[in-house]
């Protein structure tokens, strides 16, 4: 058994507490109040500062922010780009910032977040402002494909605009670790069995199967497994109550998931680009994890087909597990008309192209041209197209907050040998409310 972890329970479940989100940082940030607007829209200098707050403080997100900040100050050269992003715990850190401030009173001018359930806890507590009226203003509609568009909308209102699309169910697989236990250097396996018997081969041969991180890169693999076992519909049960979480499809698929955590090399104090780290330097035979990875395989000049794979996560073909980045216009914004600014932006044709192009995302738009779009985000954009959208829960697209928030901390303690399948099956059904 391969269950490596370097934090007692204790402090694993009360990093369960943390909010997650992908990609992530741990550099310091500012402080996103840190030169707020006034009342009138003006910040304290007089200016029009647009207060914009992320979780994009480093690596590819940090650079593409500033990509789009350089469209924006084309765009809308009267409005002033305030940096208010929060680093830590994928995201984590910003969002109990955030939740703090909204509920103060002192919101940003616009903050990020992620498109779908996720946006639920706001719309109920009144934090967000409907922005359906601005897809008409910026000619949305008729750009962002149909699929999206009711991912998007609640009650028949829409609160965000997306500026990107993320694919959460890819694999990534090192060809030098492939090659060493003597697999396939050319492809994936095309089903869960086969891919965890491929596991099996990778610890037999001394290299460690796959790697896994803090608890959100644990439900996000649990995510995939479950989609890979359950199929679509069975996946989007989940959500909608029309799947049993009790059920022994459910636990079939759980025993599933704990045959890969036995192999995984778990290590709870990783975020997800340390976990990722064995993938480029060929020690680890796989990884499961977000299309934001691409990014660090560029930067690290790994070729596709040479250094890496790429592929549905095992049992998902056909499949595109979605998640989007967005922003939103808050209630009480001190500066609403830079706000509405920054969404023209990061919605537009150039910003959509300037950010994609170098987060590893694709555009939300269907008109975005795709020469500057590397091999993996043009195979991502015909998914997009072409295949079965269901929505992420590790990232905000599935479920509120407050449902995975419990599955993570269910998680951990199945993840640290605090709880058998059994119990993990009966701790997610309680997170979940017992659909």
């Amino acid at each position: 058994m391969r269950r490596m972890t370097t934090t007692i329970l204790a402090a694993a479940a009360a990093s369960a507490l943390a909010l997650a989100g992908c990609g992530g940082a741990s550099d310091p940030a500012e402080d996103p109040t840190d030169g707020a607007a006034t009342d009138d829209g003006a910040g304290p200098s007089g200016s029009s500062e647009v207060v914009v707050f992320t979780w994009w403080s480093a690596g590819s997100e940090a650079e593409g922010l500033e990509a789009l900040v350089g469209v924006f100050n084309e765009q809308h050269p009267d409005f002033e780009f305030i940096n208010g992003a929060v680093a830590g715990g994928a995201g984590s850190q910003a969002k109990q910032k955030l939740q703090a401030d909204l509920d103060a009173g002192n919101p940003p001018d616009t903050f990020q977040a992620h498109a779908g359930a996720e946006l639920t806890d706001y719309i109920s507590a009144g934090q967000i402002e409907d922005v359906s009226a601005l897809y008409d203003e910026f000619n949305l509609r008729e750009v962002f494909p149909d699929t999206l568009m009711d991912q998007l909308t609640s009650d028949g209102k829409i609160y965000s605009i997306p500026s990107n699309i993320h694919r959460s169910n890819v694999a990534w697989a090192s060809v030098a670790a492939l090659e060493a236990a003597g697999l396939p250097t050319d492809s994936v396996p095309d089903s869960l069995d086969a891919w965890i018997a491929d596991l099996h081969t990778l610890d037999e041969a001394g290299i460690v199967p796959i790697t896994v991180g803090a608890d959100w890169t644990q439900l996000h693999l649990l995510e995939n497994v479950l989609l890979a076992e359950l199929g679509a519909d069975g996946y989007n049960g989940l959500w909608d109550g029309s799947t049993d979480w009790s059920g022994a499809e459910v636990g079939a698929a759980l025993a599933k998931f704990s045959e890969i955590i036995d192999l995984a090399e778990v290590n709870a104090t990783n975020d997800w680009e340390p976990a990722m780290a064995g993938i480029l330097d060929g020690t680890v035979g796989y990884n499961v994890m977000g299309d934001w990875a691409v990014a660090m395989f560029n930067a690290a000049d790994s070729v596709a087909g040479t250094d890496f794979l790429y592929a549905p996560v095992p049992g998902t073909e056909g499949v595109f597990n979605f998640l989007a980045d967005s922003f939103t216009l808050p209630v009480g914004a001190p500066n609403p008309d830079g706000a509405r600014a920054w969404l023209e932006t990061i919605s537009s044709v150039e910003g959509q192209q300037a950010f994609n192009s170098i987060k590893g995302s694709i555009p939300a738009r269907t008109d975005v041209p795709t020469d500057e779009f590397g091999e993996y985000q043009q195979s991502a954009m015909t998914s997009f197209a072409e295949d079965t959208i269901v929505s992420s829960v590790a990232h905000g697209s599935a479920a509120p907050i407050a449902v995975s928030e419990a599955m993570k901390g269910a998680i951990v303690k199945f993840t640290q040998g605090a709880s058998d399948v059994d119990q993990f099956q009966t701790e997610l059904a309680a997170a979940t409310g017992g659909n």
